[in-house]
């Protein structure tokens, strides 16, 4: 169960990026075209598109931390990777409760009981 968890996570890492280059195409377009270093800065739509798409490899990464750390059995790295899911999922589902935040709450969940060995 904690290796689904884990995997969740990549997925919706995976999802978060492809929605956020579909959804933040031209602002990300035209700070490319501006050169793009510097870009992000003065600019509130290119800079919410820079942090919803830099979130996506930061969830991927994490899901393959919890992948890892479920395929070796390491209770604590779950723990952690919970732990900071569960905090970051939390304040994510109260500021927007009509998000995809509450997925990763269940999926913190899980890797925290995992964690605990309450769950394999």
């Amino acid at each position: 169960m904690a290796v689904v968890a884990a995997w969740v996570l990549v997925a919706l890492g995976v999802g978060h990026t492809v929605v956020g280059l579909v959804r933040f195409k031209k602002p990300l377009a035209e700070a490319i075209r501006a050169g793009f270093v510097g870009q992000f800065v003065g600019y509130p739509d290119r800079r919410t598109a820079f942090w919803f798409i830099i979130f996506g490899p930061l969830l991927v990464m994490g899901g393959h931390m919890a992948v890892h750390a479920a395929n070796a059995a390491n209770r604590e790295l779950l723990k952690i990777i919970g732990f900071y899911l569960l905090a970051i999922s939390a304040v994510g589902s109260l500021a927007q409760p009509a998000s995809p935040f509450w997925a990763g709450l269940v999926s913190a969940l899980i890797l925290i009981s995992a964690g605990y060995g309450w769950i394999s």
